[in-house]
């Protein structure tokens, strides 16, 4: 898979098959739409694209808002990848662009592309004032001759999805339906940095996560998931909140207890993989009542996913 960054790199000589949008978090919808552009690019030879934005347009439009995105931009990207697209194009977004007139986007499709077909939603469009809506984009393959398909994000059982129910579910903490939305658990990646290494002196050393601003966080509470580094994946409780029973109100923290490991994991690259809520954060009356919930959640956490995959697999598939 090739990953760039601007339209205008691409310069295609093999007619491509094309599809547009923010596809963040890359979810079921995402999922089944991008697998039927794949299999309908290996019947017809055309290369498979993904055009995407970054920053996303609302963030453009309306301002930046922290921990937005469920997948940014080379996250995405490898997403795409797995499932098959052979070029993604994550082209920056900004007033420059905005102004394009949606005549003048196509022709640059065509030019650096090589596009023959374009594949978009319903409510898809493009260009100033979003003039490129699907009626504009039906002219304009008739008169420069590609083939527009209209296809819904709709995942093959026919549920509608979206990334705004999986930022939802995320908000709630219920990393269940946001992994059932997704077809994945979801996964928070970050550095592993110092902390105060207060767990470590009660026996339960935790990996603290410096994570992007932008990246879309559950809500407070503790978690049974992953921990994946250094090619590496070991099941952790995972603690996202203030540290009540040390810290008081303290700034937030997300710091993973890795089970069945010890050694040095400070600059290093971690992925959490969030499979259930535990339970909320609170605090304890004393460090004896902390070590005996923490090692409640390790036994809940052994009893929940010691059996299970961090793969597609072992998904929950209840609503």
């Amino acid at each position: 898979m090739r990953h760039i960054t601007s339209l205008d790199e691409a310069n295609l000589s093999q007619a491509s098959v094309v599809t547009i949008g923010a596809f963040d978090g890359v979810h079921r919808g995402h999922r089944h739409l991008i697998g039927q552009l794949i299999h309908h690019a290996r019947l017809t030879g055309l290369i498979p694209v993904v055009l995407t934005f970054f920053p996303h347009p609302k963030m453009v439009l309306h301002g930046f808002r922290p921990g937005f995105y469920l997948t940014l931009p080379d996250a995405k990207a490898a997403l795409l990848s797995e499932l098959g697209v052979k070029l993604v194009i994550t082209h920056p977004f900004d007033d420059a662009i905005r102004q394009i007139r949606a005549a003048d986007f196509v022709d640059g499709l065509i030019r650096s592309l090589n596009m023959a077909e374009l594949w978009v939603g319903p409510d898809f469009a493009l260009g100033y004032k979003r003039e490129g809506d699907v009626a504009f984009l039906r002219r304009q393959a008739e008169l420069k001759g590609f083939e527009l398909r209209v296809v819904d994000l709709m995942d093959v059982a026919g549920e509608r999805i979206s990334s705004s129910r999986v930022r939802e579910a995320l908000a709630k903490g219920d990393v269940a339906e946001a992994a059932r939305l997704l077809g994945r658990w979801y996964v928070v990646p970050g550095e592993v940095t110092h902390g105060v290494q207060r767990g470590r002196t009660i026996g339960f050393p935790t990996a603290n996560l410096k994570v992007r601003v932008e990246q879309a966080i559950p809500a407070r509470g503790v978690y049974s998931g992953w921990a994946e580094f250094a090619g590496q994946r070991k099941l952790a409780v995972i603690n996202i909140g203030s540290r009540p029973t040390f810290d008081g109100a303290s700034n937030m923290v997300i710091e993973a207890h890795v089970l069945d490991f010890s050694g040095d994991l400070y600059g290093q690259q971690m992925a959490l993989h969030f499979a259930a809520r535990l339970r909320d954060e609170q605090r304890f009356g004393g460090v004896e009542a902390l070590v005996a919930q923490i090692e409640a959640d390790i036994t809940l956490t052994r009893k929940l996913l010691g059996e299970a995959s961090p793969h597609l697999s072992s998904l929950p598939q209840g609503s």
